[in-house]
């Protein structure tokens, strides 16, 4: 029954990737700590396919700490050079790097404004953008709003944040949703909002 499903033109027929996109894709998410998980895996794809990155992310997540800027920003040395030892993850020292260092960024933010959720959803005016591609084709890999969003990232000091990953990001958090009109998913209601 699956394969009768029309989904967006990206999804491959794994079925790790169908769930993702059938369950987690462009469904709003407001979770601090999910958006700062997916905002560092977006990361993590520059140069590569988010597909690469999701058959990781559940070891990410072991070796992250689930993800807790709290306990990532304490990382020393020692646990940079376990990480960047470890085949489950993309060692690459400037990304496993970042990630420690935007939890600290995430701290600051979280200190300051209460929630990552309400100041990163501030860039949407707290509302999903709901776009009508006919075609992937359509969709952009960037808009003015995810260079806005980039440019006050790096500016507060994240890295790994530019306009295309933050585009990437918006729409996997469901800030926008680019489900094509052809894909199911159009129809059905939001199935979560973390």
């Amino acid at each position: 029954m699956e394969q009768l499903k029309q989904r967006c033109g990206w999804v491959n027929q794994d079925p790790l990737y169908m769930a993702y996109h059938d369950e987690e894709w462009g469904q709003p998410l407001t979770n601090d700590q999910k958006l700062f998980e997916l905002l560092m895996l977006e990361g993590m794809q520059a140069g590569l396919s988010w597909y690469t990155v999701l058959k990781k992310r559940e070891h990410y997540r072991k070796v992250f700490d689930d993800f807790d800027p709290a306990i990532i920003a304490t990382y020393n040395e020692a646990k940079v050079e376990q990480l960047l030892q470890d085949p489950g993850i993309i060692r690459n020292k400037l990304k496993v790097r970042a990630i420690i260092h935007n939890a600290g960024i995430y701290q600051q933010i979280e200190q300051e404004e209460g929630s990552f959720s309400s100041y990163m959803w501030r860039f949407v005016d707290g509302e999903p953008i709901v776009n009508e591609w006919t075609s992937i084709s359509e969709v952009p890999a960037n808009t003015p709003i995810s260079d806005h969003m980039s440019k006050i990232l790096k500016k507060r000091g994240f890295k790994f944040v530019g306009t295309t990953i933050c585009y990437a990001f918006m729409q996997a958090s469901g800030m926008v949703n680019d489900h094509t009109l052809d894909c199911f998913c159009r129809t059905q209601p939001n199935l979560m909002t973390l």
